[in-house]
């Protein structure tokens, strides 16, 4: 397309571009003028100096970040709680999406909807609240089942192996119904012949399901599980620093929390501002790989 005949669609169509103008606007000021800080990362960076002023150290801080001990603990606790919550928490809106569509009383459907997106407009904070209530010793409602059997009350939150569980299940309740909205939107667009031609051929729910409802909404899983894998090393900063306490910290210290802990309470910002970057890039890595395999085994890509 030519300069001449994209200034003329442009002027044809300037109040579309004039309503694309506020989030131009916002990306430019919240996205990409802050990634004028990203080279705190490669300078001993000093307040009383600024940015400019520090001096230049290059990759002495991914360096000792790589070189530290605990670099492949902490790798190891963002991929496992990210990869196990992946795994089992991205077919579960999938699965309740179909479930849901062939659910034919409407009243019944809008109540279970309702009833599943409530847990997403719940904060982080009242969520962890919830979970320490349930898993208290003395008041925890699961304490409580266990003593009707006999057992000793145990704290759950302090056993290492029970906080990657709590975090992903915790985590599914509050995100299901919500998550499960664009499989549902995509569901309505699933051809209502083939199904009756389906019907009429013999398929049961499954195999409609199966070979008619799943291919329509395809697309859809393929371009969100991208999405997904780009954020593989994004594990959730405040939910995992709520559940953290001395007893599990050998499982939940995650690069996110490590982050934190140096950058703003350790004061070491260019230390913490080389962590986060490094993370970034490869969570950008994974993006592209997964984003290629999608293109090579379904066609479906969205670079």
């Amino acid at each position: 397309m030519s300069q001449k005949k994209l200034s003329t669609r442009i002027l044809m169509s300037w109040q579309l571009y004039l309503c694309m103008l506020p989030t131009l606007v916002y990306l430019f000021i919240f996205h990409y003028m802050p990634m004028y800080g990203v080279q705190i990362a490669f300078r001993d960076f000093m307040p009383g100096l600024g940015i400019t002023g520090s001096p230049w150290v290059g990759l002495l801080y991914f360096k000792r970040f790589i070189t530290l001990p605990r670099f492949w603990e902490l790798i190891a606790n963002t991929l496992a709680l990210s990869l196990q919550g992946l795994l089992i928490g991205f077919p579960i809106p999938i699965i309740f999406a179909l479930m849901l569509n062939e659910v034919t009383n409407i009243k019944f459907k809008k109540t279970i909807q309702n009833l599943t997106y409530i847990p997403n407009f719940l904060s982080i904070v009242i969520v962890v609240s919830m979970l320490m209530l349930f898993t208290s010793p003395t008041i925890g409602i699961f304490n409580t089942v266990r003593g009707l059997f006999g057992a000793e009350p145990v704290n759950f939150m302090g056993i290492p192996s029970m906080f990657r569980p709590l975090y992903i299940w915790s985590g599914i309740w509050q995100g299901m119904g919500f998550n499960a909205i664009i499989y549902i939107a995509a569901l309505s667009n699933v051809d209502q012949e083939l199904l009756e031609a389906a019907t009429i051929d013999g398929a049961n729910r499954l195999r409609k399901i199966w070979h008619i409802n799943l291919p329509t909404i395809r697309p859809t899983i393929v371009i969100l599980l991208i999405f997904s894998m780009g954020g593989i090393m994004g594990v959730g900063f405040e939910k995992v620093y709520l559940m953290q306490n001395t007893l599990n910290m050998e499982v939940s210290e995650v690069i996110a929390t490590y982050v934190y802990k140096m950058g703003l309470q350790g004061g070491k910002y260019s230390y913490a501002a080389a962590i986060g970057l490094f993370n970034q890039v490869i969570g950008i890595i994974m993006l592209l790989i997964t984003n290629r395999i999608a293109k090579v085994i379904s066609g479906i890509a969205i670079l």
